[in-house]
């Protein structure tokens, strides 16, 4: 059951809900692995080799490609990939399994052999998905994106954040800079009704009092958000925000698209405001997760990068690097257009 709004969590605990943990510890470890000192005028490609491409494409996509006599276009690859990965979210991690192993004894009893592998398949994906998210709490990976975050020289920042899915980033990130704005962009409608609109109410982000400037706690009723259903091609605002965030975006783009989704970020940021962006590590655990949980997120173009990979296509599209360095599951980077 959800902890209701109302239970203030105090500072310096965690715990696990069904769905998800909590962490409201401030101190260390902060989970940031700093490589904001390389030098990204010298390193080159050679260095640094060339990302790592994923391809185990669910079996889902290759189904709907064979009936469709055509290639699955990209807003439908998002739709099915938001779709089964909010599956994941909302899943009772406390309940969830025991009635998986309750079917898996039907199926065995009636002697369904396919029924039951099917079922041994889900919970294994639970037990994947329980240790990633909810033990090792590395998806949303609050204590290490504080970490990247902080810092920064803004105050009651405007956000844009493309490709918002459930908007997680832009809150903590109005958590901990309050009284911000923050516009979530997504094509995919799904994403404002369920990622963003069944985003757990309770869930604590820890941030700034900005009356005290001690760490205070904050709920999504708290935030001030608009979400915009728009492709980012078509968005019309200016050089108006502080702020231009995306979380595991670059990575869908291969290299000819790459200067188009790195001007994204650059077109609507105000002179000196900051490009904060993130991707999945290229680590053998993340190699692991997307071949084991394929059949529910592998539907478009992905790539695996390590933080230099990442910074070096920053730099060649335009952007000085202030801060970059590695979390739990992701690479980040904080940037100005050069």
């Amino acid at each position: 059951m959800e902890t209701p709004v109302a239970e203030r969590l105090p500072l310096e605990t965690t715990g696990l809900r069904p769905t998800y943990r909590f962490d409201l510890r401030t101190g260390p470890p902060d989970v940031f692995v700093d490589a904001s000192e390389t030098d990204w005028r010298h390193l080159t490609w050679k260095d640094v080799g060339r990302p790592y491409l994923v391809e185990n494409y669910s079996k889902r996509r290759r189904a709907w490609e064979q009936e469709q006599g055509r290639e699955m276009p990209v807003p439908v690859q998002w739709k099915f990939f938001n779709k089964h990965f909010h599956q994941l979210f909302m899943t009772d991690l406390d309940e969830a399994p025991a009635e998986a192993r309750q079917r898996l004894q039907r199926h065995l009893a009636g002697l369904n052999l396919h029924g039951a592998a099917e079922v041994l398949k889900e919970l294994a994906r639970m037990k994947i998905w329980n240790k990633v998210h909810r033990v090792e709490d590395a998806v949303w990976d609050p204590r290490g994106k504080r970490a990247l975050f902080e810092g920064l020289d803004v105050k009651r920042p405007r956000i844009l954040f493309l490709g918002a899915a459930e908007g997680y980033e832009a809150m903590q990130l109005l958590a901990l800079y309050p009284g911000g704005h923050a516009v979530l962009v997504d094509y995919d409608d799904f994403c404002r009704t369920d990622r963003y609109g069944h985003f757990p109410e309770a869930y604590p982000f820890l941030g700034r009092n900005p009356a005290t400037g001690q760490w205070d706690v904050y709920h999504k009723e708290d935030f001030h958000i608009d979400y915009v259903v728009e492709d980012i091609r078509n968005l019309k605002y200016g050089r108006e925000f502080d702020i231009v965030l995306s979380v595991g975006l670059i990575e869908h783009f291969p290299d000819e698209h790459k200067p188009l989704v790195f001007d994204f970020h650059r077109r609507f940021l105000k002179p000196g405001g900051y490009a904060i962006m993130t991707t999945p590590r290229r680590q053998l655990r993340s190699r692991l997760f997307y071949l084991a949980m394929g059949e529910l997120m592998n539907f478009g173009y992905r790539e695996l990068m390590d933080v230099r990979q990442m910074g070096l296509y920053a730099y060649e599209n335009g952007f000085e690097i202030l801060r970059a360095g590695h979390i739990k599951a992701h690479n980040g980077i904080i940037a100005r257009a050069r």
